[in-house]
């Protein structure tokens, strides 16, 4: 007798829809709308990267907004997301990618880049687990920015679990690109500090990250792994950071007592304007 096995389901459905952030389209478009509006007109360059965080919306995306928002003037020419963020529910070693072929939000379905998984797939620190993506809010919440700010794009996902800063980095050289390809690390800063100490220990991490300065631990930064990863290319490709918006949920919706920290930053060459 043979025993099939259930059939991997071809798009990941949300999976924090309505927790956080909007489960109707109507209402996330224009939440993101409203987040889009009010980020800040500073000028940033041309990023290759970015930082953002992954909380819900009500706390971390006036954050967010202030470094998608500039995407918009890049939105005709980025064609390909690389996404990694830090698992929060099941533990795993290695960066892990899903087998569906595609993320769905409220807003439509985000189609995987399969050719770019098959250049990273080999790579002994890449592995494959849906359950590692099933409930991980840190790469979903994301993705409605995205589908917001950019035109058509296909996604590389990345849970990323237990691995080195320079197993990280060595996945980002495979998927670096050109300029059709941008690089999207998931993570927030401090966590449950008092305001105050809060404020001090996230700017010292700002300051880091700006310096391209790793290697950051998970009381700095929860998506610490990836971060670093991150930090190291940015040092082989010459790029510089850039600081764009700092806060944590004590200044958006949060009481002071306990906050949570967040950041976002851009990473691009310096002569590469965007205004």
């Amino acid at each position: 007798m043979t025993h099939s096995t259930p059939a991997t389901p071809a798009i990941r459905p949300a999976a924090v829809a309505g927790a956080f952030y909007p489960g109707s389209a109507s209402a996330l478009a224009r939440d993101l709308r409203v987040l889009l509006a009010g980020a800040s007109a500073a000028k940033i360059w041309r990023p290759k990267a970015i930082i953002a965080p992954h909380a819900g919306y009500v706390y971390s995306g006036p954050i967010a907004a202030s470094v998608y928002g500039p995407l918009r003037a890049l939105r005709a020419s980025i064609r390909r997301v690389v996404l990694l963020g830090p698992t929060h529910r099941v533990a795993v070693n290695g960066l892990a990618l899903p087998s569906t072929s595609g993320f769905a939000t409220p807003l439509g379905v985000v189609p995987l880049d399969a050719a770019a998984i098959a250049d990273i797939e080999a790579l002994p620190q890449v592995v494959v687990s849906d359950a590692a993506h099933a409930m991980e809010h840190s790469l979903e919440v994301q993705l409605p920015f995205l589908q917001s700010v950019l035109d058509d794009f296909t996604l590389v996902p990345l849970a990323v679990g237990r691995a080195l800063a320079a197993q990280v980095a060595e996945v980002l050289e495979r998927l670096w690109g050109g300029d059709e390809t941008l690089i999207v690390i998931s993570s927030d800063l401090s966590h449950y500090l008092p305001y105050a100490v809060a404020r001090e220990t996230d700017a010292e991490t700002a300051r880091r990250i700006v310096a391209l300065d790793p290697p950051l631990d998970h009381q700095q930064a929860c998506g610490a792994t990836p971060v670093n990863g991150l930090l190291l290319a940015a040092r082989r490709h010459g790029l510089q950071a850039q600081l764009i918006d700092l806060r944590n949920s004590g200044d958006t919706a949060g009481d002071r007592s306990r906050v949570v920290g967040y950041g976002a930053f851009a990473f691009a060459m310096a002569s590469a304007n965007v205004h």
